[in-house]
């Protein structure tokens, strides 16, 4: 299935779990909706301290996994592509926690991020895979809270690596 503005606006789930319309893109709606966080950053960063940011994260992981598991559930596809919550709220963590940071190393972060979500590699195929609908159940909770964690792995290894780029 591939959702539609009309999908998306028919359950208050939907806007959340697919980015606010980066998850209806036609070609790669991570992409996008990893450059949707960058932008949305940009603008709403700047009103909250760090205190308050803390707070928008935690909102923001918990509204995404009821938001995910909801619209993964309508879509009957435990991960679907179109669900860009889970990039969202995983670069945010990124540039929170890696900044301040000038343009070219927000796009060195945002490279990396697209790296790790994409190719999966080590502990975010791990994390992936661990959650992953069994044949014969449905999607619930623990596939919700999978479509958030590969991509809060995969935000922890852009962390990293951008940790041990400054370190050097």
């Amino acid at each position: 299935m591939r959702p539609t503005w009309r999908f998306m606006f028919a359950h208050p789930a939907r806007p959340i779990a697919l980015g606010f319309g980066a998850g209806l893109a036609p070609w790669a709606p991570g992409t996008v909706g990893t450059l949707w966080a960058w932008a949305a950053y940009a603008v709403l960063r700047p009103g909250f301290d760090d205190a308050q940011w803390g707070l928008v994260m935690a909102a923001g992981f918990v509204l995404g996994w009821w938001a995910c598991t909801l619209t993964a559930r309508h879509m009957a596809v435990a991960d679907p592509g179109a669900i860009v919550w889970d990039e969202v709220l995983a670069f945010w963590l990124v540039l929170w926690l890696a900044m301040p940071m000038g343009f070219f190393g927000q796009a060195v972060a945002f490279a990396l991020f697209r790296y790790f979500d994409a190719a999966k590699p080590g502990p975010v195929a791990w994390a992936d895979k661990l959650f992953k609908q069994r044949a014969g159940q449905g999607i619930g909770w623990a596939q919700g809270f999978g479509i958030l964690f590969d991509d809060l792995v995969a935000a922890l290894c852009t962390l990293l690596v951008i940790a041990l780029w400054r370190w050097w």
